[in-house]
Parts: C-alpha cells; structure tokens; sequence
C-alpha cells in the first residue's frame, strides 16, 4: 500500500499532463478538421435533424470557421497548460451547441456520449487549474504575493 501511495504522489503530476494531452487532440485534430474537411462537415450539418436550428443561429459555414478557430489555440492551451480554465470554458462554451445540435439525433448514442465525456473532462479543468507540469504553474511560481495582497514578480525581485 505505501508502494502504491509514493507511485501515486510521483506520477500524479504527469497524470495531468497526460489527461490535458489526451483530451486536447481531438480539439486540436478536429478544429483543423473543421478548415480542411469544411465541405464534408457542412454536408453532414446539412443532414442533420438540426439543421434548420443550426441555420436560425448562424450560417453553418461560418460556425464551422469560428468553432475551428476556437479549438484549435484554446486545444494547444490546454495541451501545454497555458491559461487552462479559460481554455477550458472556451471549449466547453462551443463544444455545448455542436453537441446538442448535432448528437442529439438517432442513432448518435456514441458520440453524444463521448462529448458528455468530454465535456466532464473540460469542467475538471475548468475548476481544478492545469496541474503541476503545465505553464500555468510556472507563471504561478514567478510571481510571489506580498503582505499587501499585491504580487511581485520574482525575477525582478532578486
């Protein structure tokens, strides 16, 4: 038991950072999915049961530019642990409507549930910060409080 314990004091740092890796691809495949694969992701907007939910929000070519144009720097934020509850919120903020617009259909019990995954995922970042291998904490570590509440920089401090 006290094996496992320090196994898991030790590796618990690097689970975050592969719990980020991991869930930040698919935003960063699939924004860049949503430039490359345009017209193929508009056909299947098109046959959605959503669709004219989808065109009363917005044209579905331009969501599709905006939503990729979000996933992708907010999926490399995440990934390397750079502002990692906004990133977090951000995606999660988009990936809410192309879930209910585009899951909540017949016969797309997996990937509605997989973003329901996700979407978990994305809270726990949201609330619980990057972990301790991510820029977040670097600059966390730079910056030191003072008595009055303010916060110096260290490097300029020493």
């Amino acid at each position: 038991m006290a094996q496992l314990q320090r196994f898991s004091k030790t590796n618990s740092s690097f689970s975050d950072l592969i719990f980020r890796g991991c869930l930040s691809l698919i935003f960063i495949v699939g924004g860049l999915g949503h430039f490359v694969e345009h017209r193929q992701m508009l056909e299947r907007i098109a046959e959605s049961p959503w669709a004219n939910t989808i065109n009363t929000i917005g044209n579905p070519s331009v969501l599709l530019w905006v939503s990729g144009a979000i996933f992708v720097p907010a999926g490399v934020a995440l990934a390397i642990g750079f502002m990692t509850r906004l990133s977090s919120v951000a995606l999660f903020m988009t990936l809410v409507p192309i879930t209910i617009t585009l899951h909540v259909a017949p016969g797309h019990a997996g990937p509605l549930f997989k973003n329901i995954a996700i979407l978990g995922a994305l809270i726990h970042f949201a609330f619980n910060g990057s972990g301790a291998i991510a820029i977040d904490r670097a600059l966390a570590l730079a910056v030191e409080p003072t008595v009055d509440g303010s916060a110096t920089n260290r490097a300029k401090a020493s």
